[in-house]
């Protein structure tokens, strides 16, 4: 009868307010918005990268940070490169990542692999052991102790073994690890494979998007590191490029510059401290897009290709 009624009156069944088409306006809206989030990102970047590469001259009637460029100019470039410093920092922090990314992702997979297994030998108390950290953060005292105690200070890994596990990557992997079904373990057990073996062949195979996922937070994790430098680094030929950063952009120390360099005429400080932005953000944007068609699968965190 209710069917007989809508045909009969002409009107159809009331859609929910998310299958609603968007109107002009919210389109509209949604349009502005997207520009200006994309503006606020691209913005600075480009102001950034305009400056450290704009002459003393253009910076001057700029008055500061360089918008609209006038010419090219690599003098800050060639300046800091020269020094070695920038360099040095570069390369520490190039094994810093991927000593650190490595250790990391390992040591997280095999821990989320065995608690994300009923069976395992007292599951719920590592489970808990992992989570007291994540909810209760250890103190920096304590930290420092441990990691002069161990003869780690002034070496890379001072900077590598503290924060090698994530416990949040740590619940993102073992819940996607939960979703793989418990027939295909089964299976191979059936066939005679051991843990690792099944861990090898069967479940990460299934979780590449989820292990490129946090293989990237790991690796921009450590890359960005500069806290840790600063407690655990006094050397100044072990500092990574953060640290290098944070000296010339706070600090406001001037580059060391290599021997046959008196009587030149050195770059502007602006110059100088946004080619070190640029020198820094650079290899995190190179990657970034040879990752980024994993985020969608690796978030969906009960996601299983059969």
């Amino acid at each position: 009868m209710t069917a007989t009624r809508r045909r009969s009156t002409g009107t159809r069944p009331r859609r929910p307010v998310w299958e609603e088409r968007p109107n002009p306006v919210g389109q509209g809206l949604k349009a502005v918005l997207l520009t200006l989030l994309v503006a606020g990102v691209l913005v600075p970047l480009w102001v950034i990268l305009v400056t450290s590469l704009s002459s003393r001259e253009t910076i001057a009637d700029a008055g500061g940070l360089v918008v609209v460029p006038n010419g090219i100019d690599t003098s800050a470039y060639r300046t800091i490169l020269a020094g070695g410093a920038v360099t040095r920092a570069l390369w520490i922090s190039t094994l810093v990542t991927v000593f650190g990314t490595v250790i990391a992702l390992t040591v997280t997979v095999l821990a989320a692999y065995g608690l994300s297994r009923p069976g395992t030998v007292g599951h719920r108390w590592l489970l808990a052991y992992f989570l007291i950290p994540f909810l209760v953060y250890p103190p920096l005292v304590p930290r420092y102790l441990v990691v002069t105690g161990l003869g780690l200070k002034d070496t890379i890994w001072a900077l590598v073994l503290p924060p090698a596990i994530s416990v949040f990557n740590l619940v993102v992997v073992r819940g996607f690890f939960q979703g793989i079904p418990q027939e295909l373990l089964d299976s191979a057990r059936i066939d005679g494979a051991g843990d690792f073996r099944t861990l090898g062949r069967i479940v990460l195979p299934l979780s590449r998007a989820v292990i490129a996922v946090v293989g990237l937070f790991y690796a921009v994790s450590y890359w960005n590191v500069w806290f840790d430098a600063l407690l655990f680094i006094d050397r100044n030929d072990m500092y990574p490029i953060q640290r290098v950063l944070q000296s010339y952009l706070l600090a406001g120390q001037a580059p060391h510059t290599s021997g046959g360099t008196t009587g030149v005429t050195m770059p502007p400080t602006e110059a100088i401290k946004m080619a070190v932005v640029v020198l820094t953000v650079a290899p995190i944007v190179a990657v970034y897009p040879f990752v980024q068609r994993h985020f969608i699968k690796g978030v969906l965190i009960g996601a299983v290709k059969g």
